[in-house]
């Protein structure tokens, strides 16, 4: 009976150790996980701020040929 409850207790003990390996393994996992997609975010926020300023930029230029187009026109 004893050596039963010892070989029980050594399986235990095995698999605490193997299930704290693992959920070390998961959380460094997580926290890769978290510095990429907090990477994607920024380049997202980058990407969408230069097609704003691309967008303005165009919106710019094509008020300012509107404005000019007519003095062309009059030379």
């Amino acid at each position: 009976m004893k050596e039963q409850l010892e070989q029980r207790l050594h399986e235990l003990r095995t698999e605490f150790e193997s299930g704290q390996k693992m959920l070390a393994d998961l959380e460094t996992q997580q926290a890769n996980l978290k510095t990429t997609l907090l990477r994607i975010s920024g380049a997202i926020q980058v990407l969408e701020e230069l097609l704003s300023q691309s967008q303005e930029s165009a919106e710019s230029n094509s008020h300012a040929l509107e404005v000019l187009e007519p003095l062309s026109h009059k030379e």
